[in-house]
């Protein structure tokens, strides 16, 4: 499949994790559990058939440490998203581009190039009239907005993890060991905070294996494909639409209205994707090998 394609489906996929969230209104925690386990329980089954469970001790240690910062990135943020609109805990915890630069250079001194920057200047500013700077202006550092930063904070340094292994793995095998170990740690968190998650209704387990199929299966599948051919830092200003997607659905699924700025902003934050995804014209002509 081709890698933006891939990433474009990964996207759309993911888009439904906070209506979801929103929908089954039970513990976060135990969302974020069954989220993760319900889709590594799928793929458990064609990893050992297709033997794809070989893995050397490097790319195991990178797996699992991913997946524990991949669990603590969708806990934190499921429960930003019962504190606060799902609009705006999206916005919040979709500012991965800027920590994913910041680090990349700050760590590894890479330049992301000015059509990055403007991109993600642009998709920043589409985001804020999304939610509407008034808006923003005004809004105090609440539990739900600091755990969305939190959130996107987690969320950066697994891209960032993410694709330096992705390039010399298969995919089902680096989702495999990675899921395991998120499931394993939300597990663990469920426990000591005594969610209950056994005694839980037919809608609430249907938006379970609603998440588990779509938002992490497929979603992050696709993704984490995208992530062996695309640089990091233009997959986490894409993974930026999400937050146009979620606005959509939730205005359709939760009746959260969806006003005039928002549709705005959505086709500036898009713009501005679209950017980042220009070559610089002194480079358009030369032939990479």
């Amino acid at each position: 499949m081709n890698p933006k394609v891939s990433l474009v489906i990964g996207i759309l996929c993911i888009s439904f994790s906070p209506i979801f969230v929103k929908l089954a209104g039970v513990s976060p925690i135990g969302a974020a559990f069954y989220r993760v386990v319900v889709a590594w329980l799928c793929l458990l089954p064609y990893c050992v058939i297709k033997k794809k469970l070989s893995i050397n001790k490097k790319q195991l240690i990178i797996a699992l440490t991913a997946g524990i910062v991949f669990a603590s990135d969708v806990a934190v943020w499921n429960i930003s998203l019962l504190k606060i609109s799902a609009t705006v805990s999206t916005l919040i915890a979709n500012l991965a581009p800027v920590w994913v630069g910041l680090f990349s250079f700050l760590l590894f001194k890479k330049r992301s190039g000015m059509l990055f920057w403007i991109g993600t200047v642009i998709a920043i500013v589409g985001m804020i009239i999304l939610v509407g700077y008034e808006h923003i202006l005004h809004l105090e550092l609440n539990a739900g907005i600091l755990l969305a930063v939190l959130a996107s904070l987690f969320y950066a340094i697994y891209i960032m993890i993410t694709k330096n292994i992705m390039a010399g793995i298969d995919v089902f095998t680096f989702m495999f060991y990675s899921m395991m170990s998120a499931s394993i740690f939300l597990l663990i968190v469920n426990g000591f905070m005594d969610n209950n998650l056994i005694h839980l209704s037919v809608k609430v387990w249907l938006c379970f294996i609603g998440m588990g199929l779509i938002c992490q299966l497929t979603g992050w599948l696709t993704i984490n494909y995208s992530l062996r051919y695309l640089e990091s830092t233009k997959v986490s200003i894409a993974l930026l639409s999400q937050t146009v997607f979620a606005g959509l659905l939730a205005a359709f699924l939760l009746n959260e209205k969806l006003d005039a700025n928002e549709i705005v902003g959505s086709v500036i934050v898009l713009a501005g994707i679209a950017v980042t995804f220009l070559k610089p014209v002194n480079q358009s002509n030369k032939i990479v090998s």
